[in-house]
């Protein structure tokens, strides 16, 4: 009795430890994830203004249809990249993504930005830099320290009505974003 519960107890403790170390390991071993559908558009350093959600239509981002989304991809290897322009005066918000798809920073304009947004993103050499006033910045800018070298930044704007959908995605297809030239 006391063989067959053992048995029954290493059984157990296996199988919890490859359920454990199956679950751990699928989204290393995934390849249709958000970094390769956004590495397949065209938004290397420059804002890529998403079409707008229609309903029942194609949500492979599962974004959501009543927000104007900008996308920018990132790569501080070379130089820091920044995010610059103004948006509308209705709610935004900007969220930088690693390529893990973790939150490295995240901010809105109800944090008492305003309407402009002046966002620089540097990697720990490049923040060195920056603290030996090396690199020119605006007073204004928002200095982001990145771990990875590259990020996708992720602009989302809510119209409060549709009509002014079109005058918020000009907006947000005027952002800059990428090196400075």
């Amino acid at each position: 009795m006391i063989r067959s519960f053992l048995w029954l107890l290493g059984g157990a403790i296996l199988g919890g430890i490859i359920h454990i170390v199956v679950i751990l390991s699928l989204p290393s071993l995934a390849e249709n994830t958000s970094w390769s559908r956004i590495s397949a558009l065209d938004a290397d350093h420059k804002m890529l203004v998403l079409p707008a959600i229609t309903a029942g239509g194609d949500n492979p981002l599962q974004l959501d249809p009543e927000l104007v989304y900008g996308i920018c991809k990132i790569d501080i290897n070379e130089a820091p990249a920044f995010v610059q322009g103004t948006l509308p005066d209705a709610f935004w918000s900007v969220a930088v993504y690693n390529s893990d798809g973790i939150i490295t920073y995240s901010t809105t304009n109800r944090d008492g930005i305003g309407q402009t947004i002046e966002l620089g993103m540097f990697n720990s050499a490049q923040t060195q830099l920056l603290a030996q006033q090396q690199i020119e910045v605006s007073p204004n800018l928002l200095v982001v320290e990145m771990v990875h070298n590259e990020a996708v930044v992720v602009v989302r704007a809510a119209p409060p009505h549709d009509v002014m959908r079109p005058r918020f995605e000009a907006a947000l297809a005027a952002v800059s974003c990428g090196p400075r030239p």
